[in-house]
């Protein structure tokens, strides 16, 4: 194995860079700690005065260790729904953890936003949530307390493939293939998502708080003209002795969860994919040293090298094709010990073999030929893929048309569709256009994805695109007999560029759940390993086949 990376030297330079990369993960860090506070410090209050804990104390109950829960799309729903008071979280916590020394996925109503009620971004989650379930084929625990649909907006979260009902039609997926599901109803459970916990494998039930039915008592007098109240209707004795829809009866929120890790203390162990692990070794470089590689401008140029060299085991690399194609990066390395091809963008600007420079950030025909074949060998030899991102793009131009970039850069998505092994992306800088899906964007299914604090996500950077709307917007002036003044083109391309740059963010991606989470570039190998491990629950791998490739 070849060893990279060099010692950095502490010039006013690299103190910038690192200090601008800590703010920004400062600014996140603070906006984190507001979103879970979920509805609130009083809506807290009135939650706890019903005997009840939070979302996140139940989950904390659960794990073994939680400060080793990876939670997931924490800012979800980040600056959405303002009109009807915001939704933290999307009302819902999420993440992965070790119970009884195996991982688990579980998913928590948080009831101090809206009761606990679902947005159309909260089905997404809880989607998602089932998705790593069912990939990695680990047990799944809800934590069920939810006054159901967001009325308000029904039509968008009520009848698409994609919508609530998906939730139900996944439990009894999950169940065929024989993923374990538990569910503690642990607060109300009305209408269609009464069939979550009731489609799990065995439900709880906290006495004086969970209620299961399809109508609540209103709606019952409303219908039927029936007069009974909730308890009565549904709750944890009629439901478990009367009904015999739920298992246990349990006093409180920690019996209840006292209960599940009991339950799951005796589950069998299960197969898995096999993936290569040896002993984890740190790297040679400090990774908090990222800080000061990562410039503040992503357009800037940076040795990806230097990245990798404090995220990899020993700081050691084999790779693959090194003098060919050198604005993608292949290697394969270890990360915590585990075995792992690296397929990363070299930022710095470059000169091919043919003494022809290269633009750094952007894939070239030779690069896209490269990779391609790489993740092929990485399949072959069942070998989990790393994306490091920061891609403006595939090459353009007369030169790139007529070397066939479009059949080479087709290759490469190919290939990358089409990989069985497990797929992790992490987006360290920029991911643009169709370089976001060669290089293992949300539409090509990773495992997992994640994004640094200064990543930007658009289908091109922001002074191209300010450029071009700019004109449009100019050319449509002048039909309306307008004349902008230079003043007026200036005002209008600031106003342009500030909107599209919101819209790249990673914290506008991050709450629509285009990326998992927004992650310390410091903690990446955290982030890797737990990833692979997760991955490695899934003994099912199907055969690679690209189907047709153009050569």
């Amino acid at each position: 194995m070849k060893p990279i990376g060099t010692t950095l030297k502490e010039s006013p330079e690299n103190i910038k860079k690192e200090v601008y990369q800590k703010e920004l993960l400062h600014k996140l860090e603070t906006l984190k700690e507001e979103v879970k506070l979920g509805g609130g410090e009083k809506a807290i209050e009135r939650h706890k005065a019903k005997g009840k804990l939070t979302a996140r104390e139940r989950i904390n109950l659960l794990l073994d260790d939680p400060n080793a829960l990876i939670e997931l799309s924490t800012f979800a729903a980040y600056d959405m729904y303002n009109e009807f008071g915001g939704a933290p979280s999307s009302g819902t916590v999420y993440g992965i953890g070790k119970v009884n020394g195996s991982y688990y996925v579980i998913v928590a109503n948080d009831a101090t936003v809206k009761a606990g009620a679902w947005f159309p971004i909260t089905a997404k989650k809880n989607l998602r949530a089932q998705e790593i379930s069912m990939e990695n084929t680990l047990p799944i625990i809800y934590l069920v307390d939810s006054a159901g649909v967001f009325l308000p907006l029904q039509d968008e979260i009520f009848p698409d493939k994609e919508h609530f009902g998906r939730i139900f039609r996944n439990n009894a997926q999950m169940s065929s293939k024989g993923i374990p599901q538990i569910a503690a109803i642990m607060g109300p459970c009305v209408a269609g998502g009464a069939y979550l916990p009731i489609m799990s494998d065995e439900a709880l039930i906290v006495e004086g708080e969970g209620s299961v039915f399809l109508a609540g008592s209103h709606l019952v007098k409303a219908a039927i003209g029936e007069d009974i109240d909730n308890e009565s209707l549904g709750g944890a004795v009629v439901q478990s002795n009367i009904s015999g829809v739920t298992d246990y009866v349990m006093k409180n929120d920690e019996e209840c969860l006292a209960q599940i890790k009991s339950l799951t203390d005796k589950f069998g162990k299960r197969d898995n994919a096999g993936f290569n692990r040896s002993e984890s070794r740190p790297p040679t470089y400090n990774p908090d040293e990222i800080y000061s590689i990562l410039p503040e401008d992503t357009l800037k140029p940076y040795d990806m090298y230097e990245v990798i060299a404090r995220i990899v085991d020993e700081s050691k690399i084999d790779e693959y094709k090194a003098g060919y194609g050198k604005t993608v990066i292949t290697a394969y390395a270890r990360i915590d010990g585990w075995s792992v091809g690296i397929v990363a963008n070299q930022r710095s600007v470059l000169k091919s073999e043919s003494g022809e420079m290269q633009v750094g950030g952007v894939i070239y025909s030779d690069s896209a030929d490269k990779a391609t074949r790489f993740i092929m060998n990485c399949n072959q030899k069942k070998i989990p893929l790393l994306f490091l991102q920061d891609v403006t793009g595939f090459m353009v131009g007369s030169r790139a048309e007529h070397g066939g970039i479009i059949k080479d850069g087709a290759k490469m998505v190919n290939a990358v569709a089409n990989s069985v092994v497990p797929k992790i992306t992490i987006m360290i800088g920029n991911s643009f256009g169709a370089g976001n899906y060669a290089m293992c964007g949300k539409a090509y299914d990773p495992r997992f994805i994640f994004a640094y604090p200064n990543a930007k996500i658009a289908v091109m950077g922001s002074t191209q695109a300010s450029s071009v709307l700019l004109n449009i917007k100019i050319k449509q002036a002048e039909k309306g007999g307008e004349h902008p003044t230079k003043d007026d083109k200036n005002a209008l391309l600031n106003e342009i560029t500030k909107a599209y740059d919101e819209k790249n963010s990673p914290l506008y991606a991050a709450a629509r759940l285009w990326v998992d989470e927004i992650i310390d570039p410091a903690e990446t190998r955290k982030y890797v390993s737990t990833a692979i491990e997760v991955a490695n629950n899934n003994p099912e791998m199907p055969k690679f086949n690209t189907g047709v490739i153009q050569t």
